[in-house]
């Protein structure tokens, strides 16, 4: 195999990137300068080797302790709980949440083969006493998956007299009804309040 093939390989496997953009890509950095090429391998190696999980929200940082764990202007006592890294992004871009967060790395999916010991949710309950943490948002997709995760975890918490809330959901703004699928419909409905 040569080298223009490994990296192609190499950038299919990325989500999203599907073969024709893996090689165009590829081609792509073959018309840039080495010196670009060689700042985006490093900005890889550099990134491989500095980022990992916060070691109490299991955020990504390059620190022991992520920027919205030590943000003292954050309520440690609300915790949003979310499948992955890549979902505080998503909730941040609101700028309506002021608490701290809990990254469960996946979500639980025995066909898969992901049960509750691959994910950290026993981090979550020891943070539940040591953190004072009052309210738990279940923020987990609503997929059958993450439905039956929030479920999970939610039985987990209740001994532990701790409040915990799912994130609300429906329709979208400025989403058309003829489009929406039964089950969006439903938890509309179910999610209605007054005017």
């Amino acid at each position: 195999m040569s080298a223009i093939d490994d990296l192609t390989t190499e950038f299919a496997r990325l989500p999203g990137v599907g073969r024709k953009t893996a090689q165009r890509l590829t081609y792509h950095l073959l018309k840039q300068s080495a010196e670009q090429s060689r700042r985006l391998a490093q900005a890889l190696i550099t990134l491989v080797e500095t980022v990992r999980p916060c070691s109490r929200c299991y955020n990504l940082t390059e620190a022991a302790l992520c920027s919205l764990c030590t943000d003292a202007r954050r309520d440690p006592t609300l915790v949003c709980v979310v499948e992955d890294a890549s979902d505080i992004a998503s909730i941040e871009r609101a700028g309506e949440f002021r608490g701290r967060y809990h990254v469960l790395g996946g979500r639980l999916s025995p066909l898969d083969g992901v049960g509750p010991d691959d994910l950290t949710i026993a981090g979550l309950l020891a943070r539940v006493p040591e953190d004072e943490i009052q309210e738990v948002i279940m923020a987990t997709n609503p997929s059958l998956e993450g439905e039956a995760t929030a479920l999970y975890i939610q039985r987990l918490l209740a001994p532990l007299g701790v409040r915990v809330t799912r994130i609300a959901r429906g329709l979208p703004v400025g989403g058309d009804l003829e489009y929406a699928d039964g089950v969006t419909i439903a938890q509309a409905l179910q999610a209605r309040r007054e005017m």
